[in-house]
């Protein structure tokens, strides 16, 4: 018979600095937290400077890292990894290898990464106690073609890379508007040629009626403006087929998902986020986690099991210098706690607030003191659960806070 299994999920976890040596009562609280619990999961937003060396693909949001960060996350209590991020090709396909040989020396659970399509789609599977885990991960992008996975074909050898949720950005505009970019574009000679031209290093994108495409963008004629996101159906399908093989095969599926494709307000749930998040869970997922967007989120319950939009950051080692990471809920989130049934149902949730560096460190500029998590209370906590309340509360959930812990029983 199986038992209850405890899953940790955190924020995402950018690290780049050896923070074992921190032995702050704070942080040590965060790690017992961790360690108690069956499985612990993160998603590891970078890549790995190792054997296969590699060369920087990006300027100033650059984040490769030595492979002792994941000794570090390995011995917080992490078991549990996400690598499908905007960070994870930041060195190339030479980086995606490095990572790759050095997470599967230490024995993680990982995916979203691959030496192929194929590979970076699979279902990562893992028992832990008498229950079967397994963790489908993807990424949103937008990102070039190149940092995503392909399979070999004729005359084209398969590429490492990051498994792809391919997404596209379709800007509605009214009628008048629509005409408008119409003529400029046919005014400054934009042809078929420019069209594909537009979309290099990506394939072509599909359009549809009343679609054009102008200067790398789709417009949609529609009654007024807005930005939506179309969600690929190939790959769509292809990564509920993961989950739902890896749920029928009796396992604890997390399903991940990685994006930028944030609401204007870093606050608000994209209407298509909370859709692929409902179609994982009707896939046979027991949890969806999704990071971007660097705060944190609403959690929302779906037919018993959680939906968390985004926990933030976890671990966040940037630079202070001409850095937009000021403003104080980056630095804050929780680590949460899901008990979760034979039958794939969340019973549980506790929320555990943290703060990036504690209270003191929100009070200092220099960003690179902020190193680890620690476990708040009194007022920072009410503060941050009070928050996650409040906005899970719009999605129908109820939190209760009890003694500095957000309680949710679906």
């Amino acid at each position: 018979m199986h038992s209850q299994l405890t899953l940790a999920v955190t924020g995402q976890s950018l690290i780049k600095h050896d923070i074992r040596q921190i032995t702050d009562p704070a942080v040590d609280g965060v790690r017992s937290i961790l360690r108690s619990a069956d499985l612990a999961f993160t998603n590891f937003e970078g890549t790995i400077l190792g054997r296969h060396g590699g060369w920087p693909l990006k300027g100033s949001y650059f984040g490769a890292s030595d492979p002792m960060v994941l000794d570090v996350l390995q011995s917080m209590g992490f078991a549990g990894l996400s690598l499908s991020n905007n960070h994870a090709f930041d060195l190339g396909p030479s980086g995606v290898l490095s990572t790759l040989e050095e997470v599967e020396k230490r024995g993680f659970l990982a995916a979203g990464l691959g030496r192929n399509r194929k590979e970076a789609g699979r279902a990562a599977i893992r028992s832990v106690g008498t229950r079967k885990v397994a963790l489908v991960a993807m990424d949103g992008g937008p990102g070039p073609d190149f940092m995503y996975a392909a399979d070999s074909g004729p005359g084209r050898s398969e590429r490492p890379g990051i498994n792809r949720l391919r997404l596209s950005q379709v800007l509605d505009v009214d009628a008048p508007a629509f005409e408008q970019i119409r003529q400029v574009r046919e005014k400054v000679g934009y042809g078929d040629m420019h069209l594909l031209n537009d979309v290099q290093p990506d394939d072509p994108l599909p359009m549809e009626d009343g679609e054009l495409g102008f200067a790398r963008t789709i417009f949609r004629r529609a009654e007024g403006f807005g930005r939506n996101v179309r969600v690929d159906i190939e790959d769509r399908e292809r990564n509920l087929a993961a989950i739902s093989a890896a749920a029928s095969d009796g396992c604890v599926v997390v399903a991940y998902l990685h994006h930028h494709h944030w609401a204007r307000n870093w606050h608000e749930v994209p209407d298509w986020v909370s859709t692929v998040a409902k179609d994982c869970i009707d896939a046979g997922a027991a949890v969806f986690l999704s990071h971007g967007a660097p705060v944190l989120q609403p959690v929302e319950i779906y037919r018993c099991r959680p939906i968390f939009y985004s926990l933030g950051n976890f671990i966040f080692h940037v630079k202070s210098a001409n850095s937009k990471w000021t403003d104080r809920q980056v630095w804050e989130s929780v680590v949460a706690v899901c008990l979760i049934a034979e039958n794939g149902s969340s019973t549980e949730l506790r929320f555990h607030p943290v703060v990036i560096g504690g209270e003191d460190g929100l009070e200092d500029g220099l960003l690179e003191r902020r190193l680890a998590p620690q476990r708040v209370y009194g007022v920072p906590a009410e503060r941050i659960l009070g928050r996650l309340r409040e906005q899970s509360a719009m999605l129908g959930t109820d939190i209760e806070i009890v003694d500095d812990v957000g309680v949710l029983r679906p």
